[in-house]
């Protein structure tokens, strides 16, 4: 490898997973002001979307994950294209 290009600040960090609280840790050297107690021990926190624990690939459900609001967004610009039931 070469020498002098890998980064040197390693550390625990806590991952969690905000759509259902799943915790974990690993080493990172990502930076964040937010910190986290895990087992008595305070880490620096990194905030996710979607992690392992509910990705619909390796959970094995299909789950809707839609934090813009984008399907809202769709159904409401072709509601006029939608035939009426009588």
């Amino acid at each position: 490898m070469k020498k002098g290009i890998h980064p040197e600040n390693y550390r625990l960090v806590a991952f969690k997973d905000m759509s259902n609280d799943d915790v974990f840790l690993t080493k990172s050297t990502a930076q964040t002001k937010e910190t986290i107690e895990v087992d008595g021990n305070e880490y620096p926190l990194i905030k996710l979307e979607i992690s392992r624990s509910s990705h619909p690939f390796y959970t094995g459900k299909t789950k809707l994950v839609d934090s813009a609001g984008r399907i809202d967004k769709f159904k409401n610009k072709y509601k006029k294209f939608k035939k009426e039931e009588k």
